[in-house]
């Protein structure tokens, strides 16, 4: 139903994709705006807008698909760690 798109940073002017799972999420959630900024520039702003304050992330191996991720806590060796992707096709079973 969806495909990978390839859109522009309004901030930074560089490419980045809208993958495919985003685009199911941002539908799910009823949001009809493509996002403008790219990661990065939306994670900075995001930053501006807490005072400075960042999310600790942490990185981990999703247990489904095996891919390199960066997780809001820190993983137990007795719990499943997923990606975005995967966590997302998980939800919807």
């Amino acid at each position: 139903m969806y495909e990978d798109k390839t859109l522009v940073c309004r901030e930074c002017g560089k490419e980045f994709v809208f993958s495919a799972s985003e685009q199911e999420f941002y539908a799910e959630k009823g949001f009809t705006n493509e996002p403008g900024r790219c990661p990065a520039c939306r994670a900075a702003r995001k930053a501006r807008m807490n005072g400075g304050q960042t999310r600790e992330m942490f990185k981990a191996v999703c247990a489904d698909c095996g891919k390199e991720t960066e997780v809001p806590f820190r993983p137990s060796m007795d719990r499943p760690v997923y990606c975005r992707d995967c966590y997302n096709k998980r939800r919807g079973m």
